[in-house]
């Protein structure tokens, strides 16, 4: 008499179905839509309007910048990650939930905020321009800056739980070998932490290529200048040439899947070669 088998999760067939309906609805029929879309331009059609230079401008100017400021978030929330698990201050409670507002604060508030502050006559905007000569709002440098902030919590977040495991006993190995600080710190505390500073930097400029909230105030938005694709797509879909704006996401889908995908394959080397 054969037993009844017994999976080791209970229900696992309508789980799993569930997931993947679930999964269908709201990823892929999707995805499949903006894939198809463009095509009914033809083939032809797809590559002019991806090959005008209003496009391209917009496509560089998004993917440069989102890889700019994922790139200066990953030190910055190293930093910030340093002293949140390394040292004891008051207000550090304080300092830990701050870094979490991107996540909190809708968008176009942050965007108000960041544009107040850097405009020609805001607190940070002023004095910049007065001593540097710097203009930091209506320009390509004011989306860095707001995709910076977006980035920024998730280079934090990244880093420091495997900060906050990386036992002390590796520095202090290195000192009594006679490495200065500096020395342990290259060669023995980032390489350890290098595989979460790429998934930062991976997850900062997924979040910061897509970012139109924060960006569409700062960024001043003109045209081979400041315009971000996300807003390119948007203004493709009020003047209804819906499959124009699709051949624009559909490059941004991919040009962010190679990125990604590349990210990924450094990331599991480093594992790799870390362990």
């Amino acid at each position: 008499m054969s037993r009844p088998s017994r999976r080791a999760l209970p229900g696992f067939g309508l789980s799993l179905g569930l997931a993947l309906i679930w999964l269908g609805l709201i990823v892929i029929i999707p995805l499949g839509a903006l894939a198809l879309k463009p095509w009914e331009l033809g083939p032809g059609g797809v590559v002019e309007v991806l090959l005008e230079g209003r496009t391209l401008a917009a496509l560089r100017l998004s993917f440069g910048a989102a890889l700019l400021a994922a790139g200066l978030a990953v030190p910055l929330g190293l930093l910030f990650a340093w002293v949140v698990v390394r040292y004891r201050f008051p207000g550090r409670r304080l300092l830990d939930a701050a870094v979490d507002l991107p996540f909190a604060l809708p968008t176009a508030v942050a965007g108000l905020a960041l544009t107040a502050l850097f405009a020609p006559n805001g607190w940070l905007g002023a004095p910049l321009e007065a001593w540097f000569g710097w203009k930091v709002a209506f320009t390509p440098a004011g989306i860095v800056v707001a995709l910076v902030f977006v980035a920024l919590p998730f280079a934090a977040r990244t880093v420091e739980p495997v900060l906050r495991d990386l036992p002390p006993d590796m520095e202090e190995a290195a000192a009594t070998l006679g490495a200065t600080r500096a020395q342990a710190l290259w060669r023995v505390v980032l390489p350890s932490l290098l595989p979460a500073m790429v998934t930062g930097f991976a997850l900062g400029f997924a979040r910061a290529v897509g970012e139109y909230g924060s960006v569409i105030f700062i960024a001043g938005n003109m045209p081979m200048v400041s315009e971000i694709a996300p807003l390119l797509i948007l203004v493709k879909l009020e003047q209804f040439d819906y499959a124009a704006a699709a051949a624009v996401g559909l490059a941004m889908l991919l040009l962010s899947f190679v990125i990604l995908l590349a990210l990924n394959l450094l990331q599991r080397r480093l594992r790799r070669a870390a362990a």
